[in-house]
């Protein structure tokens, strides 16, 4: 089992620890995107003039907004990636049919030269 790392990262001007099984420079970039997060919502004044629960809120709304929308660019990527692939098989099928139908026509010319 990997090793629990725990380090100190400050989120909005707060020292929190953070512990997991990730690395601490991946914590350490969580802690970084959240506060990216907080910047760009507090930049709005609508987002300032909200309650503490009411910004708590709209706050994991957007990160998971940000999430989904990440899900699902990355499973479109990989839906190509499985396009690509398949394409690449039968293409590759197609050049074994054409290779064996040019040595079947070289067979067929020699047949025919003799």
């Amino acid at each position: 089992m990997a090793e629990k790392n725990v380090t100190k990262v400050m989120i909005d001007g707060k020292i929190i620890t953070l512990g997991g099984y990730e690395s601490e420079e991946y914590l350490q970039r969580v802690a970084n995107y959240v506060n990216h997060k907080i910047t760009e919502m507090e930049s709005m004044t609508s987002f300032r003039r909200m309650s503490p629960d009411m910004r708590f809120c709209m706050m994991a709304i957007n990160i998971a907004d940000d999430y989904f929308k990440a899900k699902e660019q990355a499973d479109a990527a990989e839906q190509e990636m499985e396009n690509k692939d398949k394409e690449s098989y039968g293409t590759k099928q197609d050049l074994i049919a054409a290779q064996m139908e040019i040595d079947r026509l070289k067979r067929e010319l020699d047949k025919y030269k003799k």
